[in-house]
């Protein structure tokens, strides 16, 4: 069983790393969520970083819980993910679906993306 945590090394920290995701990215998109990914051949993990705007989602609190929900379920399917560096994009209306729901839509995206990604 691998390490299941999530360390500074897993998250995109930098604009830097979020523009060279949006240069050239592989997009997995959804009605509530978009995931753009790129794979990085330098690293053996994948990397992700959130954005998700104040008009989309207006509460502060349920920013913070979908971000939770986000980085909970990218830290349980880290190790099934290549090593790719991944933006998840909320879109409005995000902040309707249940953290259940939420978490079946990602189950969803990942697998796209890592398909997509494995091209």
């Amino acid at each position: 069983m691998g390490d299941y945590t999530f360390p500074r090394e897993l998250r995109l920290l930098t604009p830097a790393h979020f523009s060279n995701v949006f240069a050239d990215a592989i997009p997995a998109p959804s009605k509530h969520v978009t995931l753009l990914a790129k794979i990085n051949p330098e690293l053996d993990h994948p990397r992700l970083g959130i954005t998700i705007a104040k008009n989309r989602v207006r509460n502060a609190n349920d920013r913070n819980r979908l971000k939770r929900v986000i980085r909970e379920n990218f830290r349980l399917h880290q190790h099934f993910l290549p090593n790719i560096d991944i933006i998840v994009i909320g879109k409005s209306n995000l902040d309707t679906l249940s953290n259940q729901e939420f978490n079946d839509l990602l189950n969803k995206l990942w697998i796209k993306l890592k398909t997509r990604c494995e091209k």
